[in-house]
């Protein structure tokens, strides 16, 4: 995902107060180790420095991390080179592109053990993806906005196509962002077959932004995510308004549509060719620890999959989760994913 949000304050943004902990491109290393391990990430992977240092000096290694884009965008890099990635280990990988990485290939199997609850986000039959994390991508809107309007927030799928929210609503479109992909099953799930592509073209009459990527979306055209934005609702997660809070803390400024959402998991795993394959399933079996699983909420913004980690006290008030999202099983997605694409293009270039 995913989802370095800032909280909105008296009109500024600033950064929640653990985004200052950096992630690391490529060529960078949080401390210097003896041997090499490289993971490969999507753009929005973050975890406070001081745990990825402790991880390279139990190891002794010197972790680099490269960061090329979106989950599609990791996903197509490896793909395309699945002997030969010039990388350990990828996280990010979720549900929506999983079978690309399965069908290339490049993943060995994991040799660690699942922690509790981790079963219940883990693949049948598949131990070459490891789940870390789970969200829901959902629609979100900037609740002050419309506040301020007199005007009613949407609700539902249905309304992004009502004219009273023409010209409202951006988000990234399926070809290499994750959520853009879980948006457009989203709707194949919601009107089937016969009626999504005509959902499609209802959303472009309306005026929806298309734009590549999630964090072109949330920063530049919403309204509650980047000071320049002009539309008041996007496509976001489940947990994005639990970082919009007021400065005092007792509300937010935006909102999740429940009605919307679409559940992902979010995968690890070996590459395939790794130069340091030990480490890479270490890398793998901390990403499962205690502490790293502590740590997401706070700084990816992603539910743990284990059972016994505590969540931030926000989420339960401002970041309920969608009693029914949509889903699609992971083998439905892999026959249909390219074709539903393609036919998105064409619904959307017209």
């Amino acid at each position: 995902m995913r989802r370095i949000l800032p909280t909105l304050v008296t009109g500024a943004l600033v950064l929640p107060a653990l985004a200052a902990c950096s992630t690391f491109g490529e060529g960078e290393s949080a401390s210097g180790g003896t041997e090499k391990l490289v993971l490969v990430a999507h753009e929005s992977f973050s975890l406070p420095d001081e745990l990825i240092e402790e991880f390279e000096a139990e190891h002794d290694v010197d972790l680099e991390i490269r960061q090329p884009g979106d989950a599609g965008a990791v996903v197509t890099e490896i793909a395309l080179n699945p002997d030969d990635s010039g990388a350990d280990a990828v996280f990010g990988v979720d549900t929506t592109f999983a079978s690309r990485l399965l069908d290339a290939d490049a993943l060995e199997s994991f040799e660690g053990d699942l922690p509790s609850g981790a079963d219940a986000f883990a693949l049948a039959d598949e131990d070459r993806l490891v789940p870390v994390d789970s969200g829901n991508v959902c629609v979100n809107v900037d609740t002050a906005w419309f506040a301020e309007r007199g005007l009613a927030e949407p609700e539902s799928l249905d309304d992004l196509v009502d004219p009273t929210y023409a010209d409202l609503f951006v988000t990234p479109g399926p070809v290499d962002s994750s959520p853009g992909l879980a948006f457009l099953l989203t709707t194949v799930a919601a009107y089937g077959e016969d009626g999504w592509r005509d959902y499609w073209r209802g959303l472009v009459d309306n005026g929806t932004e298309l734009v590549a990527g999630w964090s072109d979306a949330y920063y530049t055209s919403f309204t509650g995510g980047g000071e320049d934005g002009q539309r008041p609702i996007v496509l976001s997660y489940d947990s994005s308004p639990a970082f919009t809070t007021t400065e005092d803390g007792s509300a937010t400024t935006t909102r999740a549509l429940l009605d919307t959402c679409f559940t992902q998991v979010e995968y690890a795993g070996v590459l395939r060719g790794a130069d340091n394959p030990e480490g890479a399933q270490e890398l793998v079996s901390w990403l499962l620890s205690e502490e790293v699983q502590a740590a997401l909420p706070d700084n990816m913004y992603v539910y743990p999959v284990r059972d016994d980690v505590e969540l931030p006290a926000a989420w339960a008030e401002f970041a309920p989760r969608p009693a029914a999202p949509y889903t699609m099983e992971p083998a439905e997605i892999a026959a249909n994913r390219e074709t539903w694409i393609g036919e998105w293009r064409e619904e959307t270039q017209r």
